[in-house]
């Protein structure tokens, strides 16, 4: 019988295992068999990627849910609270659910240990089979080949976009970090790529498994048009669709991908362009490119690594600001900071640097100082936390000014805390 609290569940699973993170799926597969879940009876889309994941489940799940199936979403990390992690039909998982789950992944495992994210993972698995899942959007972790999403099989698999990042685990490079993404394909099953410049390793690793591969504007087409735009695969196609909700101009591409997936397992869930509309409309997650109410404009985003800062300035710059950019900045040390910076240049009119309170995390000075290195000229003011940055440059802005809340999950869910608002999805 479960005695334990989700909090005292989560302070436990942290020190099941002595490293916080151990990539590798012999773990994950032992208690998987022991849970009869090698093989869940849900359908799985498995989404990798450096960045755009978290979008991509969201469209899935919302296109899904459209059209009325009973659908499961795992994420992470989570903004303000673990729960949001785990959707089962659009709502965020109990803490009762989450606690009865994670006992029956400890009755399961025996003497086995499993990190803090493989003990997440699999307690999504066995709350979506007791719900009764028919399909699951399923992000994953770090990487893809080892890690402890890909334990089960996918059904459909999208690597999103490759870049680098995490390159003490997956290596210095694109070719070597997309080899370890594409990891989660499966022989005779959909691999599909939104990159728009895939590395080499991509397309090998599918033919070396003998996976369906797809890659955007070779296979699947985005033809962009004045009030929507036209997906096309082969003889297929989905015209008169409308952009995303999720704003962005990169959206676009997730969106592809999460259509791409859709259409190839229509045998098995059909849906109707209604559907779809509905899903690219109302999809929705915290964090992305997220404009809160109320004046001086307020931007949120977990953007965290060069390339997710690049598409964030792309649509800063798409969406001028009547006057000055106030940016709130933390960001963890093993992250290229500098070249985040650089990514802001001629966006960003002033800094406001914060000290992020994790063990990972980058003090005020460090950030001011990889910012001198990076040559920005801006001024630069550094701040004990997150919170005393924000509200120093909310005093700051004047009404035509806007304010950019960007960095890492930490920096964004610090201010989603203080708002009081405690889901990634939605909002």
């Amino acid at each position: 019988m479960n005695t334990r609290t989700l909090s005292e569940w989560l302070a436990w699973i942290e020190g099941v295992y002595p490293r916080t993170m151990e990539l590798g799926l012999e773990r994950v597969h032992a208690v998987l068999e022991q849970m009869d879940l090698r093989r869940p009876g849900f359908c799985a889309v498995t989404v990798a990627g450096t960045n755009g994941k978290g979008s991509t489940v969201a469209m899935l799940e919302a296109c899904l849910r459209a059209a009325g199936y009973k659908v499961g979403a795992y994420t992470s990390p989570h903004l303000v609270r673990y729960n949001e992690r785990v959707r089962l039909d659009g709502r965020a998982a109990t803490d009762a659910e989450l606690c009865d789950a994670f006992a029956r992944v400890e009755a399961a495992r025996g003497e086995t240990p499993l990190t803090y994210f493989e003990f997440g993972t699999l307690a999504a698995f066995d709350l979506f089979r007791a719900a009764g899942t028919e399909v699951a959007a399923l992000e994953v972790g770090l990487g893809g080949r080892l890690d402890a999403v890909n334990g089960i099989d996918a059904d459909a698999a999208i690597v999103t976009s490759i870049g680098i990042d995490h390159t003490s685990w997956l290596g210095p490079d694109r070719e070597s970090i997309g080899r370890e993404k594409a990891g989660v394909f499966r022989a005779g099953r959909p691999a599909i790529c939104g990159d728009p410049a895939p590395p080499a390793s991509i397309a090998a690793t599918a033919a070396a498994v003998g996976a369906d591969l797809l890659l955007l504007d070779r296979d699947f087409f985005i033809e962009r048009g004045a009030d929507g735009w036209t997906w096309r695969h082969g003889s297929r196609v989905r015209a008169g669709l409308p952009y995303p909700a999720l704003r962005g101009d990169y959206q676009l591409r997730n969106a592809a991908c999460a259509v791409t997936a859709l259409e190839l397992l229509s045998g098995r869930f059909p849906l109707s362009q209604a559907h779809i509309r509905a899903g690219l409309l109302n999809a929705a997650i915290a964090g992305r490119f997220q404009v809160l109410p109320g004046a001086p404009v307020r931007v949120l985003d977990v953007a965290h690594n060069p390339d997710a800062v690049r598409a964030l300035a792309a649509t800063l710059r798409q969406q001028p600001a009547g006057g000055k950019t106030l940016a709130v900045f933390g960001m963890l040390k093993d992250k290229d900071i500098a070249a985040s910076a650089r990514a802001m240049e001629g966006v960003v009119d002033r800094w406001y640097v914060a000290t992020l309170h994790t063990p990972r995390g980058a003090t005020a000075d460090e950030i001011a100082a990889a910012l001198a290195r990076a040559g920005v000229t801006a001024p630069v003011l550094a701040h004990a936390d997150v919170i005393g940055a924000y509200d120093a440059a909310c005093r700051d802005a004047d009404a035509r000014d806007r304010v950019v809340v960007f960095g890492s999950f930490h920096t964004v869910g610090d201010i989603l805390s203080r708002l009081g608002r405690g889901t990634a999805h939605g909002g």
